[in-house]
């Protein structure tokens, strides 16, 4: 990245700003530049920095929202070298009387300013793009850019934002990966401030000087403040839209590997029913299979692999294959075309490449594909100068906009965004009734608006990638990547031991996708990669299998956190501190890097082990305030911890597993320990699953007389359905010495039947009172 920056020092006001808006005009002749800034919501504002070689985003990441103070207009101050605006608690002031504007916010109450640009260097030009530098705040937490490499934390650290393909990647060193979203939160226990570029242009954020430099075009910016991470999160998708629905079968199982589908002998077909075959041996639950793109190599060299181009040698009726293991043990909601040739990359800015990619998808579903998988997109395309066709009639693109058809400005990363769209489009067509589910390996900010889930691409194996694993789901999470995982066991590298496989399996059935799926290649076949299965080392099928069980008895608590997530925007995986910010003990180094322990929702505390031969984990147990009950261990020996300490937690590797704790007071609700039938499925049901007729509650009360009722919600809806009905089911309980009393609330406004009529109450392991039952809901409440 080359470098010609220069700062416009002189400005003066235009004569259209009014209210809650500010233009400022550099006045110095050779640098035209137009500054503006908007507040749009009393947490959120909108600064620009362009001119007519600088424009503005032409296809931006988010769609300009309308002003809306609920009621609060700002109190207004001006002067001719500054402009205040108050909303409440909040002040936010531009100042231009040393040069160029300067941005500050201040929440009332705090010592500090929240956030707050680089005086007499705040925004400058920088060849075709552009720098803004703010002033950097020590020994705070920053997060996101959608996927960094370990630790969560991204204080002190410089990061390109653009896309790679990262085969093997080392999770605590590589930079980039393949996500490109520029929302950079800096967190302090105070509050909040994340600035977030609608630019789709390569670009790159620094760490202790604090600046953002845009390689192309001119700067639209918003910056969200608010009191905790929660707020911004929110507000953040208010501007850009809320997560996806994902479909209920998506949280089970996901196997994969590219070996089974390029086989000769046995033929592909079989190799992949005899697959399916042993998890009905090992009694291991599975919920669907990714085909990856080996049904797309051809049968002579060079063997290339081409989209949508089925290899009929492997393959020789897609359609029979697909409705014969559906009857399997795995469901055949694969993600996947012959021969091939030359390849191409595909200009998803015209409506030829949208359309031809639009009805490959179409095709792929209708001979049975569940789902498409958006692999090898991050666009790495070698030169800035590479026109763009733009003839997509919703790209919106004037004459003007035209002339500079660069990849650099309009970038790379949209036709990522672009092909996420072709996809999502082709389901909606086809089947508009049902959720459209695409799952996407490189994403932006708008590509979420069309992929449900994502995952961290081709990691390798090895302890220290299991334990950087959490890390980035916790950052993800935070921008809007809530249905992430990662390859169980590992994508490259060698095959993981015993333990560490278990260790992963028995992590990853507590994040929101689990799948193992890799392409272990070696120096005597790179062509064919090897393949991790649950039951290859004797001593852990009954590991694995006690872990899955578990995941899917929990899948009612996963999809709950999953529509919490589409509704609320609230991650299901959540920094240690989220929620307990006034905890000075979570903003320690130790627990900032995010990589040892995390919620699961408000309910379960999970940690891990990440060494070899290592039986406990050390945990710290956040603490709200003096009223806090303390946490319960969900595994043997079961035992209560009080909250705000360190504590040292059992986790036998080939018995409890991994320590989870639930927080007193909370409740989860749980299902079948197996795949079921989605209530709402279409498809009919070819592998004759069972109904997902079972719903128990887990209660966690304090060992004795709680003296408060406690109340947890959960939600429920079809599975289906692209636009369900969603129901709200609202559990309340108390204990006493010897007993504990229950009651169940249905909120009336839903109308969502499901299968269950009976709702069992799960006390812990050990806790032997009695419980007392009651039901609004027309459910009868049972004590297991």
């Amino acid at each position: 990245m080359g470098q010609h920056e220069y700062v416009p020092q002189t400005y003066g006001i235009d004569d259209a700003s009014e209210g809650a808006s500010l233009t400022l005009l550099c006045q110095e002749r050779d640098w035209p530049f137009r500054f503006t800034f908007e507040a749009l919501r009393y947490n959120l504002f909108r600064t620009t920095f362009t001119s007519d070689a600088h424009p503005f985003p032409p296809f931006p990441n988010a769609v300009r929202p309308g002003k809306h103070f609920d009621g609060n207009r700002p109190e207004v101050q001006a002067s001719d070298v500054e402009k205040s605006l108050r909303f409440g608690e909040l002040t936010v002031k531009v100042n231009w009387d040393s040069g160029p504007p300067d941005v500050s916010i201040q929440l009332e109450g705090t010592k500090e300013e929240l956030h707050n640009d680089l005086p007499f260097r705040s925004y400058g030009v920088d060849g075709n793009g552009i720098i803004h530098y703010t002033r950097y705040k020590n020994n705070t937490l920053h997060v996101g850019l959608g996927e960094k490499a370990a630790p969560m934390n991204l204080s002190n650290r410089a990061s390109q934002l653009s896309t790679t393909d990262s085969f093997g990647y080392d999770v605590h060193r590589t930079d980039p990966l393949y996500k490109r979203i520029p929302l950079l939160i800096n967190a302090t226990p105070e509050g909040c401030v994340a600035p977030f570029s609608t630019s789709h242009s390569r670009g790159f954020y620094s760490g202790p000087y604090k600046y953002y430099r845009q390689d192309y075009g001119g700067l639209e910016e918003y910056l969200i403040v608010g009191r905790t991470l929660q707020e911004v999160v929110k507000t953040y998708a208010d501007l850009i839209g809320y997560t996806l629905l994902v479909p209920r079968w998506a949280f089970g199982y996901i196997a994969g590997g590219m070996k089974y589908s390029m086989l000769d002998s046995p033929p592909a077909v079989d190799a992949l029913m005899e697959f399916a075959e042993e998890f009905k041996k090992h009694d291991i639950p599975c919920s669907g299979f990714q085909l990856s793109s080996g049904y797309t190599v051809a049968e002579t060299e060079p063997k290339t692999r081409n989209v949508f181009t089925w290899n009929r040698h492997w393959f020789p009726d897609p359609a029979a294959f697909f409705a014969a293991y559906r009857r399997g043990s795995a469901s055949s909601r694969t993600a996947g075309g012959g021969e091939s040739g030359v390849g191409n990359h595909i200009d998803f800015t015209s409506e030829a490449g949208f359309v031809w990619w639009h009805a490959g998808t179409r095709a792929l579903r209708q001979v049975g594909v569940g789902m498409p998988w958006n692999d090898n997109n991050e666009y790495t395309i070698p030169d800035d100068h590479w026109r763009c066709k733009l003839d997509l009639p919703f790209l919106g693109a004037s004459e003007k906009q035209r002339r500079d058809a660069r990849v650099a400005l309009w970038g790379r990363a949209l036709n990522c965004e672009l092909m996420s769209k072709s996809s999502h489009d082709a389901l909606v067509d086809l089947e508009p009734n049902r959720r459209p589910f695409v799952l996407t390996r490189s994403a932006t900010p708008g590509t979420l608006r069309y992929c449900a889930s994502s995952w961290s691409g081709d990691n390798m194996t090895s302890w220290a990638s299991m334990k950087g694993s959490t890390a980035l789901s916790l950052t993800a999470g935070m921008c809007l990547m809530q249905c992430c995982g990662h390859d169980i066991g590992g994508f490259e590298g060698p095959q993981p031991s015993p333990e560490l496989l278990l260790r992963w399996v028995q992590l990853g059935c507590y994040s929101q996708r689990f799948a193992i799926n890799c392409y272990k290649t070696s120096k005597d076949d790179n062509k064919v990669g090897d393949v991790i299965e649950p039951w290859m080392y004797l001593e852990i099928p009954p590991g694995v299998r006690l872990a899955l069980k578990r995941r899917y008895e929990m899948i009612p608590y996963l999809y709950s956190l999953s529509l919490e997530s589409h509704l609320t925007a609230c991650p299901p995986q959540r920094w240690v501190g989220w929620g307990y910010e006034e905890d000075p003990e979570v903003w320690t180094e130790t627990l900032l890097d995010g990589e040892t322990q995390y919620w699961l929702g408000d309910a379960l505390l999970v940690g891990a082990v990440f060494e070899p031969g290592a039986m406990s984990a050390r945990m710290y147990l956040p603490r709200r305030d003096e009223h806090d009950l303390g946490y319960v261990n969900v595994n043997p020996p079961y035992q209560h911890f009080e909250a705000g300490q360190w504590v040292d937690v059992e986790a036998v590797w080939y018995g409890s597993g991994i320590p989870v704790l639930a927080k007193v007071g909370s409740a989860i609700p749980v299902g079948k320990n197996v795949e079921v039938q989605s209530p709402g499925e279409t498809d009919g049901n070819p592998a004759d699953l069972p109904e997902d007729d079972y719903r128990g509650v887990e209660i966690f009360p304090p060992k004795g007389a709680s003296g408060r009722t406690f109340e947890t919600s959960w939600l429920e809806d079809d599975g289906i359905a692209a636009q369900p009905a969603i129901s709200l089911y609202i559990v309340r309980y108390e204990s006493a010495i010897e007993t504990v009393t229950v009651s169940l609330e249905l909120d009336g406004a839903n109308k969502w039947e499901p299968f269950w009529k009976d709702l069992d109450i799960v006390l812990p392991v050990g806790d032997t009172r009695s419980v007392t039952a009651q039901s609004e809901a027309h459910v009868t409440l049972v004590e297991q």
